[in-house]
Order: structure tokens, then sequence, then C-alpha cells
């Protein structure tokens, strides 16, 4: 049986992570519990808790004299199973450590309600293989990127007998608290943005190890271009505006073919020189198109500029 209404949240792990997401519910007018089982991270979860408020009040995210209302709405404990005992809604911010994990949400089953929905903000972890489930159905992964309580993405991530109907619920709650969920239709190692990230990785330490740029300059290239762009565009609408004929020839000069880019391309489905590519376009001309994205690549950079963003942090 799902549950309908949500009004308890249990965050358990307090670390990096865990003390971020509890302010995210917290601010989304949820009662919060954070556990963990060591006092000093607790202590220390409230304090940067407390200093992130602050942080989103200087900015005006928040006003100044709602902080201890939000405050007063996290519980700290080292009581894991009370906690549970009329949860609505569970996630866990423990190490990424398969063991941890299986025993965690063991525990989280005999403690918590039938009806309650327990997430896991594994970075890539299967945990749908790992925990022996007695009810598969609710269990699901929500996975936060740092800071929480300022990076808007969660990635919803239902396993193979996770309910539609909690898949439903956790986006719902997610938006409620002021997030932009993105759903996968299914598992998959690293999800989308980490498994994008590690595609990159290798490939800037391979710069840096065979001295082929500084790495200043590899940060300094990447924010006067892509830095720009991705945030306007995103990966796959860019490819729209290279051109998805170009871009079929390039991947079949290094052997590679994708079919729904080739049945793209055979429609003559080319981006915004066509007015329709990945994306639909709406009939606009490739004049109009082009104008839209000039202008806001322009609103970009001056607005990187003027925070200088383009400068090491």
């Amino acid at each position: 049986m799902v549950r309908k209404n949500v009004n308890k949240v249990l965050v358990v792990g307090a670390g990096v992570m865990g003390h971020s997401i509890a302010q995210v519910f917290a601010i989304g007018g949820f009662s919060v519990r954070l556990v963990d089982m060591d006092q000093k991270v607790l202590d220390r979860a409230m304090g940067l808790i407390e200093s992130g408020l602050n942080t989103l009040a200087d900015f005006g995210k928040i006003p100044k004299d709602e902080i201890h209302n939000i405050l007063s709405r996290i519980t700290p404990s080292k009581d894991l199973a009370s906690m549970a005992r009329d949860a609505d809604f569970i996630i866990e911010a423990v190490p990424e450590v398969p063991e941890i994990k299986k025993k965690l949400f063991s525990q989280l089953e005999e403690s918590c309600p039938a009806g309650t929905v327990i997430a896991s903000n594994t970075s890539g972890l299967d945990i749908f293989s790992i925990v022996d489930a007695k009810r598969p159905e609710r269990f699901i992964i929500t996975h936060f990127f740092a800071p929480a309580h300022i990076i808007p993405l969660v990635e919803v991530v239902p396993g193979p007998k996770t309910s539609p109907q909690i898949v439903s619920l956790v986006v719902d709650i997610l938006k409620k608290s002021g997030k932009s969920p993105v759903e996968l239709k299914e598992f998959v190692p690293s999800f989308i943005v980490n498994r994008i990230q590690n595609a990159i990785l290798p490939v800037w330490m391979e710069i840096i190890e065979k001295g082929w740029a500084r790495p200043e300059d590899i940060d300094r290239a990447v924010k006067l271009s892509l830095g720009i762009r991705l945030p306007i565009l995103g990966l796959v609408q860019a490819a729209d505006f290279n051109g998805l004929d170009l871009i079929s020839q390039i991947f079949k000069g290094l052997g590679k073919e994708f079919s729904f880019l080739e049945e793209k391309v055979k429609k003559g489905q080319l981006g915004a020189k066509t007015s329709k590519g990945i994306y639909d376009y709406g009939g606009r001309t490739e004049s109009e198109i082009l104008r839209k994205r000039d202008m806001l690549f322009l609103k970009m950079m001056d607005y990187l500029k003027k925070i200088n963003a383009f400068e090491p942090v």
C-alpha cells in the first residue's frame, strides 16, 4: 500500500550528503528526522545546516526569520528504530559500502511501516541486487548532488520491481521540496550525470599526465566554451546545432553508428537547420532558432564575466 500523504521524512546518515538532504526537506516544510550513530557527526551536521540556511538567507532564497522554524523541523537522533517507526519516506545517505547498505535496509524494513517508501542516495551501487527486500516495490534510488540544498537535480532510479506509483510519489515529494527530479527508465550504473562525468574524467587526467596543457588552462578552456553552452543547450540539444548529418559522419568515421541518429538523418530531421532534429523547433526558421540561442549565450557570457566565473574559485 502506497502512502498518499508524506509528512515525516527520515534521513539516515548525517555526513556530507545527509545533512544537506535533511535541510532540503526541512525547507520544504516536512518534519525531518536526521539519524547518525555518531553524536559528533550529528552536532556537526546541525551546525552545517544552520550555516547553510544563513547562506541561503543572505542570498535571498529564504527569509532570515524562517531559519529558526526550519531548524525546529529537524530532529537529530541516534535511535534508528524509533525514528523509522512512523516515517513516511526514508532516504539513506550512508557510505557507499554494499555490506553497510544491506544491513541498514534490513534494519529499516524491520522498523518502518509497510507503506513507507525507502530510498537510497547511492551514486551508482545497484542496491536492488544488494538488498534482499521483503517489499521490493517500495525501494527506489534518489540521487542528490552536493550541495543538495543548492543543486536542483535529483536522479530518480527505479528497480526492476519498484512500483510505478512509488516513482510518481517520490517525484512529487521532490518537486514539493523544490528539487528538479529526472527519471531514468531503469537502473544503469552511474545513472546519467556520473556516467557522463566518468567519461570525461580520464580525458583531462591524460592531458595533464602527458603534459599537453596546464590544469588551469584545461579548466579555462572548458569554462570559456562548454561552460557557456551547456547551461543553454545541454549535451543532446547541442547536437541539433552541430547538425545531425555532421554528427553521423563523425561517428561513422570512428566506426560507430547509432540507429536513432541514422533514422533522424534519413528523415531529413537534421536539427536547427531543418527546424526538427532530436528536438522539434515548431516550424521556426533557422535564423529565428539561432537568434534565440545566441541571445542566451550572450546573456550567459555577460553574467559569468560579471561574477568572475572564468577565474578559479
